[in-house]
């Protein structure tokens, strides 16, 4: 693995740093994954029926959509992959958390039509095209989220499968400031500039201005540091990186 500036990686076998960040992260992780099971589940079962492949049918998940809102989920649906639905190409069923404390959720609408200049093709979308290529849940970001909230959202998304086939994903968008608010305490408690990262090396979170959310991290070479399977590492500048958990987030604590 090469790093920038020719800084060496090498095992870290001593304590490791940041024990209760990289907890509290995979339990964040960890938790809103399963706010999206019964969504999974209702999501397949209703596909399993011919009946359920309609855009009206999709209402049918609505209460599990409804339900997986909250803490720190600020939407949540199903997108289906084209035509898995009978009666159009594409399927959107998506709620998110009203304005106003105690509102009640609202549906998001966007344009499924290809031939209207508002139609988003959400099939090249990552949060959309990993879980469809990996099989695998996916968590998307730190990006600005336009077509929403016009803030930094992480969008955690899992596959859907339909006579096993890929049918689409749920998922669920977090408020990055959110995020942020909920582990800050623990990443200033380190003494040291701290940083969650994302698989490309770009910033979530961290306590320090000078690595704000969405820029990248340059000194170190994350995505080759995922690629050789991410293990808990030190660089000869004293900087560690682990991974948290399970999910495609690191926490990268420097000097």
């Amino acid at each position: 693995m090469t790093l920038q500036h020719e800084v060496s990686i090498v095992t870290d076998t001593r304590t490791p740093t940041g024990d209760e960040v990289v907890t509290q992260v995979s339990a964040l992780v960890e938790e809103t994954f399963a706010r999206l099971k019964p969504v999974l589940a209702a999501a397949e079962a209703l596909l399993a029926e011919p009946a359920g492949r309609t855009a009206e049918a999709l209402h049918g998940i609505r209460p599990q959509v409804i339900e997986a809102l909250g803490g720190l989920v600020i939407g949540a649906g199903f997108v289906s992959a084209p035509h898995v639905l009978t009666d159009q190409e594409f399927g959107f069923e998506w709620w998110t958390c009203a304005g106003a404390e105690g509102g009640e959720p609202e549906q998001l609408f966007i344009s499924l039509v290809p031939d209207s200049p508002n139609f988003l093709d959400y099939t090249r979308q990552s949060w959309f095209t990993v879980p469809r290529d990996s099989g695998r849940r996916h968590i998307n970001g730190p990006y600005v989220d336009y077509l929403c909230t016009d803030e930094y959202t992480l969008t955690f998304t899992v596959p859907v499968s339909c006579e096993g086939g890929f049918a689409g994903v749920v998922g669920a968008d977090v408020y990055v400031r959110e995020f942020e608010r909920t582990v800050s305490r623990r990443l200033r408690s380190l003494g040291r500039h701290a940083a969650l990262l994302n698989a490309q090396g770009r910033v979530i979170v961290s306590n320090s201005v000078r690595q704000a959310t969405g820029s990248l991290v340059r000194d170190v070479d994350v995505p080759a540091w995922w690629t050789s399977g991410a293990e808990p590492c030190t660089t000869s500048a004293g900087a560690t990186l682990r991974r948290c958990g399970d999910s495609p987030i690191a926490l990268l604590v420097t000097r």
